[in-house]
């Protein structure tokens, strides 16, 4: 197969970017991501493995270079190294250039060691807070001192580890340099990201919980000298030097700066639903398409491509009049990570 770009949408941005979830279950239920009593997808709704397999390799031959593995938590998911094991031939043919994940943690010290040597080279892990009660109640059943195991398991097993800190004002804006200076000190990336209008808006109130990166950025400079960085990851953060640390931090900022423009990215549930915007509801299904011709890739190549054709120019996220205009409905464990 050919790995020249083919996925062009309408805006002339060429799809190399593709997050797949392997699975909606989670271990917790972190307040902006899940319900605390979720209703999970019956097994025969999911892809298998193999089904997994054969999309992402369809995908790959379309010119995706980057597949990023998602959940819920997708090392919950029963037989998930088989996958990884096997998207390794691809990073082994060059055709995929980065085959990584972003997990809560909690399982990395169980499958550090196996993901390195399935070619895993960086682990993005979702971490909001150092301290042991907060944790607590942020993910409601999470366990910190398992979290920071896995951390020290992944790095020495040599992966690169980028922490992702939702920023939630009123919870931990008391830790920004608490946790800037942890990361520096473990030699980790630090991205923080602004919280978005996903899901039952009901149990937990999004813009009290809205904390502007901007704001962020602000109080860092108070005590750092930053330096804005050129440098792009594939993904829609924007970077800085911390000049007295050395370290680099992230901003994903969907609501203070739309970074739709450069948009690379697509999204494929673990029911097989492609989405071409996380903040929009459009949405293509490929798993009956794949499903009603088990032996030819034709038609499943024919629905991405007209799904990619359907791509909008960018989500509808806005808090400026105080609600949570372009919420879409569904949780954000559901679209992935």
């Amino acid at each position: 197969m050919s790995n020249a770009p083919r996925l062009i949408d309408p805006f002339a941005r060429a799809i190399t970017y593709l997050r797949v979830s392997v699975t909606d279950r989670c271990d917790f239920r972190c307040v902006y991501c899940m319900a605390e009593h979720m209703t999970f997808l019956p097994k025969k709704e999911l892809l298998t493995l193999e089904e997994l397999d054969r999309m992402c390799s369809t995908f790959i031959g379309l010119g995706v270079e980057k597949l990023r593995i998602t959940g819920g938590e997708p090392l919950m998911r029963r037989g998930i190294m088989t996958f990884f094991n096997n998207m390794s031939r691809h990073l082994d043919s060059g055709a995929l250039k980065e085959l990584t994940l972003t997990t809560n943690g909690s399982q990395l010290d169980r499958f550090a060691t196996d993901l390195y040597a399935a070619g895993v080279r960086r682990v993005n892990v979702s971490l909001d807070t150092l301290d042991t009660d907060k944790f607590a109640r942020v993910t409601r059943w999470g366990r910190l001192d398992q979290v920071l195991r896995g951390i020290d398991a992944a790095r020495e097993a040599g992966l690169r580890i980028k922490i992702n800190t939702v920023a939630l004002k009123g919870f931990n804006e008391d830790e920004l340099f608490d946790l800037t200076e942890w990361c520096a000190r473990e030699a980790m990336d630090l991205t923080f990201i602004e919280v978005m209008p996903m899901g039952d808006l009901g149990n937990e109130d999004r813009i009290g919980q809205y904390w502007s990166l901007k704001d962020l950025r602000g109080d860092l400079a108070m005590r750092y000298t930053l330096t804005d960085l050129t440098e792009r990851t594939g993904g829609p953060a924007r970077y800085v030097r911390l000049e007295e640390t050395r370290q680099k931090i992230g901003f994903i900022t969907p609501l203070t700066h739309n970074f739709c423009e450069s948009c690379n990215r697509v999204r494929m549930t673990c029911t097989g639903d492609l989405f071409m915007c996380l903040g929009q509801e459009d949405n293509a299904s490929l798993r009956d398409v794949m499903r009603a011709h088990p032996e030819d890739d034709g038609p499943l190549i024919a629905a991405i491509e007209e799904a990619i054709s359907h791509k909008p120019k960018g989500h509808d996220f806005d808090y400026s009049r105080q609600r949570a205009d372009g919420q879409v409905s569904r949780h954000m464990s559901h679209t992935g990570g």
